[in-house]
């Protein structure tokens, strides 16, 4: 059985959480494909760590739907909501599925492999370091996507993550899930390593 981590309530629209699944289970799905096309164990890593969250997001969801329900009446209206909420936790338990063919070591046909790397567009993963000139900017002064080509389409901050980012700052440690051209997430690496500069 799947540990959930222990959840202190606060007061959560159920719209904003089931906005949160949603975006998670689509950050998952990429990510999951990604790392078993580009046989990436740090790409199926993020997807576990996304699950995690994910399962969280569920116990919220759920306990909101009990403290909004007065009567059966409300049951069975908020039950709808619940299956929506369960639907978009089976499609994240499926991602999660997909990366385990990488953490388990297998292997897909070079022939996918090949398909895959003729699309222009790839799902890269970095870490940002303290020496790196992202540091203590905002992604939008940044301009990743005019200089490089590349989107950073999450953030993941210690256990905390940030989707659809534009005006985060970068801190040093920072995860960077990013979208673009190969040769683009290249040079976001070097510059999250710190090995390339801003101009």
């Amino acid at each position: 059985m799947k540990q959930v981590e222990k959840v202190e309530y606060r007061p959560t629209s159920v719209y904003e959480t089931l906005l949160e699944m949603k975006d998670i289970s689509e950050l998952m799905i990429d990510l999951a494909y990604s790392s078993v096309l580009l046989n990436s164990r740090e790409l199926a890593e993020e997807v576990l760590e996304l699950e995690k969250r994910m399962d969280t997001l569920v116990y919220v969801l759920n306990m909101n739907l009990m403290l909004a329900a007065r009567d059966r009446e409300d049951a069975e209206k908020l039950s709808g909501v619940a299956k929506i909420g369960s639907l978009t936790n089976s499609i994240s338990d499926a991602a999660a599925d997909i990366a385990g063919i990488v953490l388990r070591g297998l292997r897909i046909h070079p022939i996918v492999r090949e398909v895959f790397e003729r699309v222009e567009e790839h799902i890269g993963r970095v870490e940002v370091s303290e020496s790196s000139e992202m540091v203590n900017k905002t992604l939008d002064e940044l301009e990743l996507a005019a200089r490089f080509g590349v989107n950073v389409i999450a953030i993941r901050r210690g256990r905390h993550w940030l989707l659809n980012p534009g005006k985060e700052v970068v801190m040093p440690g920072d995860i960077l899930l990013a979208r673009g051209t190969s040769e683009g997430l290249e040079e976001l690496k070097m510059l999250a390593g710190g090995e390339l500069r801003l101009e």
